[in-house]
């Protein structure tokens, strides 16, 4: 049998009218839950001009920090990977946006970098599992067939986190001062965890062969197998590149364009709500277009796979490029389509996971994933910090760090379109020899 032509899983009788509705109202919910999860990885990046005079810090001090922030986001997305199905949706996401407030409220009235620094690794490890948590949650849902839209709209919610974020916090500062932005961070964090409690829930679609677009998955892969596999690896290693992208985005984004190209703060504000807006709207845009053509008969391989990798190899060229051209509306144009287009493949790239893993194993999957590729967020921001404080000037650092990170996307994207092969893994799974109890060479690793 062709890769191409393993059937796929029949659609969920869940999928009436009224769960449609209901399940739309969680797409929205936790689109919100990944936009609070955004705006409060994006404050202090939003806030850093004024908080490296108050704190008299330099940017490698300032990248410290927000590499810190990822220092124990893995052991996070770990845990929360392993909680998810074991605790009930809605107290599991309540409990863990009501944990991030407490994160944020020692910023309110701090101005301690040791403070800082400390807040923001907690911080870190509470948002951890907050993608594994929303798209698991989402992806319970909707029959597979129908995940790509959905899964595109949640992750949307972490480009109009900063999007909102940018414009309120910059007015938040401007009208009184950087600890504010912590205050209305903090606030939004606690109404979201209120409405959640009252109508979060988990969703009714079945797990086993209908958890997936491919029939043929076993109810249960071996971890080693799983994990191992071309498509989680390839995935893995895409989207360690495009969160060090983001984690760039969320960090330096603000004070390049200010200390390096000398933008004014509110048209950097705006140009910053600018690149999250964009990527939001083509993430939803190129779920749409995945599903088209999915519906035209192309393979899972092409729509999902392929489909994201060029697309964050076109991220990575007008990432290279833009911090070199000069100011004006060419330089936005690629800043806008580099960011954009890096993000857009997300949204598609990530119903490939569910694709390729069993129901009952996808939180810890998506957990283990969540820990090896957010090691970019960790090793970004200090990067470009000791790129800016080395150079000659702070723009020449800002455009080596820019290059190497164009560079990087690249790369990603096509170790990726080598190994994503959804379909030729879950043939070898299916193909497997099953477990037999009692049999110490067949255990489950």
């Amino acid at each position: 049998m062709a890769a191409d032509s393993l059937s796929p899983a029949a659609p969920s009788e869940t999928d009436r009218p009224p769960t449609r509705r209901r399940a739309w109202l969680m797409v929205a919910a936790l689109l919100v839950f990944m936009l609070l999860n955004y705006a409060d990885k994006a404050v202090v990046g939003l806030v850093g001009v004024d908080l490296l005079r108050d704190l008299d810090i330099d940017a490698s001090e300032f990248g410290l920090v927000q590499s810190g922030f990822f220092w124990l986001y893995a052991a996070g997305a770990i845990v929360g990977g392993f909680l998810i199905g074991r605790i009930p949706a809605r107290w599991l996401l309540g409990g863990v946006a009501l944990l991030w407030v407490l994160c944020l409220l020692p910023m309110v009235w701090s101005t301690s970098f040791t403070v800082l620094l400390v807040s923001r690794m907690l911080l870190g490890f509470a948002e951890g599992p907050s993608a594994a948590m929303a798209l698991g949650v989402a992806h319970s849902w909707f029959p597979a067939a129908k995940r790509t839209l959905p899964t595109s709209f949640v992750v949307a919610g972490a480009s109009f986190g900063p999007l909102v974020a940018a414009p309120v916090i910059t007015f938040v500062v401007a009208r009184f001062d950087w600890h504010a932005a912590f205050v209305v961070t903090a606030v939004a964090g606690v109404v979201w965890a209120v409405v959640w409690l009252i109508v979060g829930r988990d969703g009714p679609e079945e797990v086993g062969h209908g958890g997936s677009t491919f029939a043929a998955l076993p109810e249960r892969v071996p971890y080693r197998r799983l994990l191992t596999s071309g498509t989680v690896v390839g995935l893995t290693v895409l989207f360690f590149a495009t969160y060090a992208s983001v984690s760039i985005k969320v960090s330096w984004l603000p004070l390049t364009l200010r200390q390096g190209l000398g933008y004014d703060a509110t048209t950097a504000g705006w140009l910053v709500a600018l690149t999250y807006g964009s990527g939001g709207v083509l993430m939803v845009l190129f779920g749409a277009v995945s599903r088209a053509m999915t519906k035209r008969g192309a393979g899972v391989r092409t729509s999902r796979g392929l489909l994201s990798c060029v697309l964050v190899a076109m991220a990575g060229l007008c990432t290279i490029l833009w911090p070199s051209l000069g100011r004006g509306p060419l330089q936005i144009l690629v800043l806008v389509a580099g960011t954009s287009l890096c993000v857009g493949a997300q949204g598609v790239a990530w119903t490939l996971v569910s694709d390729v893993t069993p129901a009952r194993q996808r939180g810890t999957v998506i957990g283990v994933m969540v820990s090896c590729y957010s090691m970019g967020g960790v090793i970004a921001p200090l990067v470009l910090g000791g790129l800016v404080d080395g150079a000659s000037d702070p723009l020449a650092g800002y455009r080596l760090g820019f290059a190497g990170l164009g560079a990087l996307l690249l790369v990603a994207a096509l170790v990726a379109m080598w190994l994503v092969r959804p379909e030729r893994d879950v043939e070898t799974f299916a193909s497997a020899p099953r477990p037999v109890p009692g049999r110490k060479d067949t255990v489950d690793a």
